[in-house]
């Protein structure tokens, strides 16, 4: 669990993580496809590199069915190892338990086959990183965003939302949000969807744990109320 500090400073009370300080925007607040994909080569018309790209930009594409259309990643801004993919991944966790690797900014949903689907994410900074068991108590899709009191005291532009932020595309919850709780009680903490290409792969928020949109979407769908979440130490 998390400290007095950490209830009081970084989070909304929808487990959002905000960043300590700046002007009032959603980065601000925020702070692969298939087994072996990789190894595809199509025998000297492309190199592995740009069938990676390829492929990424199918799975990361615009998604304009969406309440608010999700706009396609910019996934030159995403380092190719954080691509959703399938992987090996021995674990005796149950099929769909969520496990999360805060030192390598990995999110994995267990499959059951010895296989892993594999997310890259963004993680708590330095000072708001925890780890333990949790399990999903609750689901909200385009969730409203409440600012703290504590954050408003700090960037007083966001009074403008103490009564709540609607669900949209500039809203710091995101498209989806999986909201973790241990023994009954909410923890604060969220796992959320990220429109910010760029943060993936890097520890900005206070304790949360960021996927981009299409990654959240795709988890999101796949995981019940009552999920195990399993947090690793970083």
């Amino acid at each position: 669990m998390m400290t007095d500090d950490r209830m009081a400073g970084g989070l909304d009370g929808r487990g959002h993580p905000e960043r300590e300080a700046g002007r009032l925007s959603r980065r601000s607040f925020l702070a692969g496809s298939a087994l072996g994909i990789g190894a595809l080569s199509l025998g000297g018309c492309g190199t592995t590199d740009t069938l990676l790209m390829a492929e990424a930009a199918k799975t990361y594409g615009p998604m304009p069915n969406e309440k608010f259309p999700i706009p396609a990643v910019d996934v030159s801004k995403v380092n190719p190892k954080y691509y959703r993919r399938t992987v090996q991944y021995a674990s005796s966790e149950a099929p769909g338990t969520i496990v999360v690797d805060p030192a390598n900014y990995y999110v994995y949903r267990i499959e059951g086959d010895g296989t892993a689907t594999r997310y890259g994410a963004n993680v708590g900074r330095q000072g708001f990183l925890w780890n333990g068991d949790a399990y999903v108590g609750r689901k909200s899709e385009w969730a409203t965003w409440t600012p703290p009191k504590e954050m408003i005291r700090r960037q007083p532009e966001a009074a403008k939302y103490a009564r709540g932020m609607p669900g949209g595309l500039d809203n710091p919850l995101g498209a989806r949000t999986l909201h973790l709780y241990q023994n009954g009680a909410y923890t604060l903490y969220t796992i959320y969807a990220s429109s910010d290409a760029e943060s993936i792969g890097t520890g900005i928020t206070s304790g949360c744990v960021g996927l981009l949109s299409q990654d959240m979407i795709h988890l999101y769908a796949r995981t019940p109320v009552k999920t195990k979440v399993v947090v690793l130490p970083a």
